[in-house]
């Protein structure tokens, strides 16, 4: 199924049980839904041909970082389980990205290929422990230019990094967000926040949002106010 949304309902639950019990709860042409570490490792391939199943589009977000002819296998095996949407660390360098968009392109499979940059749970500091002098915004963009340099179809970032990023990739170039999170919304454990609204105004092209919906007493209803909300801006 190929939705216009740019809502992506993160299923970020330990068990299968769990996150199908939310899945049926959502409309698969509303939203896309992402498919994390912890539970593609409990769940495996089973998770989603589950969710293919119940017509939904996937972003697999476990953010390969190897050296390149490993991660070129593993995108390659996530491509072929018709997955949307896969990542890679942008931070493993060109070689790496190029080995990965390669084996896609020679085998003809079309997922969207993008790369992380900088986590949204980091800030300076963070950085600055891991010997990255640069501010967030400033090692964004270069990994940003690494990663469309590289043929990356686009990037993780921050919504506040969205904006200096369509200057510099231009429209088409991929900038999905997480941190997301409504107005009246708890912050959590992520830093570099914005309102959906905010963020697609800023630049970002797809919206990665969990507590909001997932924690919701009624998730549909909770997905159909932040679609108002996109609306509505």
């Amino acid at each position: 199924m190929s939705i216009d949304s740019p809502l992506i309902i993160a299923l970020d639950y330990p068990s299968l049980d769990a996150a199908l019990c939310l899945a049926d709860r959502l409309d698969p042409a509303r939203c896309r839904v992402k498919v994390g570490k912890e539970l593609f490792t409990r769940s495996g391939p089973e998770v989603i041909e589950a969710l293919h199943g119940r017509g939904f589009e996937v972003f697999l977000d476990l953010k390969f970082h190897d050296i390149p002819n490993t991660v070129a296998g593993a995108v390659q095996a996530a491509a072929e389980q018709g997955v949307w949407m896969v990542n890679v660390h942008a931070g493993g360098g060109r070689r790496m990205m190029e080995a990965a968009r390669e084996r896609l392109e020679h085998h003809g499979l079309k997922t969207h290929l993008i790369a992380v940059t900088v986590l949204t749970s980091m800030e300076a500091g963070d950085l600055a422990e891991v010997g990255i002098a640069e501010p967030p915004a400033s090692q964004v963009e270069r990994l940003a230019r690494l990663a469309q340099e590289s043929g990356m179809h686009g990037v993780v970032c921050s919504a506040q990094e969205s904006s200096r990023l369509r200057e510099l990739c231009g429209e088409a170039f991929l900038k999905v967000t997480p941190g997301i999170r409504p107005r009246s919304a708890e912050q959590g454990d992520q830093r570099r926040v914005m309102s959906p609204a905010d963020a697609m105004a800023a630049g970002s092209t797809h919206l990665v949002i969990g507590r909001p919906v997932t924690r919701a007493e009624d998730p549909m209803a909770a997905l159909e106010t932040l679609q108002r909300e996109l609306t509505l801006a």
